[in-house]
């Protein structure tokens, strides 16, 4: 028995010393310039800030993920996104899940104010994010979507609540915090 114990001994060691490991990482990445692979990031500071005119999105359909900060709270993350018409998109899927309700808080901070900073390939854009809540119209971006990321999305999982859609906007006062 003094085997066992000192086996389990051992894993509740290995187990806390990975769990402070991890802890710490997640907690030292908050205040960094964005999110890494694993965890959420800090404001998004690098990176020249667009101030010319509009630009063509087209570019992000070849990008695998952008990197997308809110203002309110001060928090970026790795997230997907298509262009089509010539505006830009992100989304959060699973949102009707418990996972989806448990994990992903940024979809219900990202309705209460929009306000946000996407970095592409190191530029920073002010942008004022807004769900569309109906699939009417979007038939052409949820097929790329799916193309692009290969997931089974369709117009109705916006309809229901289960796909939060935003487009990422113009924001009205470029600079306004």
């Amino acid at each position: 028995m003094s085997v066992m114990k000192r086996l389990g001994s051992i894993v509740l060691w290995i187990l806390l010393i990975l769990t402070t490991a991890v802890g710490t990482a997640a907690i030292k990445q908050r205040s960094a310039d964005g999110p890494n692979r694993v965890f959420s990031g800090g404001a998004l500071t690098s990176g020249a800030l667009h101030t010319g005119p509009e630009p063509d999105w087209a570019f992000v359909n070849t990008v695998p993920t952008i990197e997308l900060q809110l203002l309110n709270p001060v928090q970026s993350r790795r997230i997907w996104t298509a262009s089509v018409d010539g505006k830009i998109y992100v989304w959060s899927g699973y949102m009707n899940s418990l996972v989806g309700k448990l994990w992903k808080s940024w979809p219900g901070q990202a309705e209460s104010d929009g306000r946000a900073v996407l970095r592409i390939e190191g530029v920073r854009y002010e942008r004022q994010l807004v769900r569309v809540k109906s699939g009417q119209g979007l038939e052409k971006l949820v097929e790329l979507m799916n193309k692009k990321y290969s997931t089974q999305g369709k117009p109705a999982n916006i309809d229901s609540g289960d796909l939060w859609m935003f487009e990422a906007a113009p924001r009205t006062t470029v600079g306004a915090e």
